[in-house]
């Protein structure tokens, strides 16, 4: 019995180690990737132009086009979910027909969570869920904001109109109309 149990402990222990090793490693590549804010010398704000290419769940790169007329940004785990919560009941292809675009910040997530947990989860999602890998990209984008809220930023031909904060999914219905 001590010898079965002691196997099946060596078991789980490798099989983690095996699946750990297969997680940790990223997949994106900061070379194909980029965030342009103009004005160089200001902070991102009203008045300022973005121009951005970044990957999606699934790794298909997106490049923001002069279309887009909202960015809909989350910085953290809690926003992460009030916007699932906005997007569970919306029908295929809902943020295109806004013109909008979904960006989440996974910069400070842990690869292996990420990979392990996060990944799968954004898959199943029925929208593209564009991802900030970079530290530094998503450092540009919140600073100044509150990144407590689900951020949703006005566009007109890629430059900020607007900036607005949503607490909930009945603020973000009503800023994503």
């Amino acid at each position: 019995m001590k010898k079965i149990i002691l196997a099946l402990v060596a078991i789980l222990v490798i099989g983690a180690g095996v699946l750990f090793a297969i997680n940790s490693k990223s997949n994106y590549d900061p070379t194909k990737y980029y965030l342009k804010i103009t004005p160089q010398d200001k902070p991102f704000d009203i008045g300022s132009k973005i121009e951005f290419k970044l990957p999606d769940q699934f790794n298909r790169a997106h490049e923001l086009s002069d279309d887009t007329k909202k960015l809909i940004f989350v910085f953290t785990k809690e926003t992460g979910h009030t916007f699932k919560s906005f997007m569970a009941n919306k029908k295929k292809g809902f943020l295109e027909e806004k013109k909008a675009v979904a960006v989440a910040d996974v910069s400070k997530m842990p690869t292996f969570i990420l990979n392990t947990f996060a990944m799968p989860d954004f898959k199943k999602s029925n929208y593209p869920l564009l991802l900030i890998y970079d530290k530094e990209m998503a450092k540009k984008l919140k600073e100044n904001r509150d990144t407590t809220k689900v951020i949703v930023i006005d566009l007109d031909k890629r430059r900020v109109k607007k900036i607005n904060y949503a607490k909930d999914e009945k603020e973000l219905e009503s800023l994503v109309k």
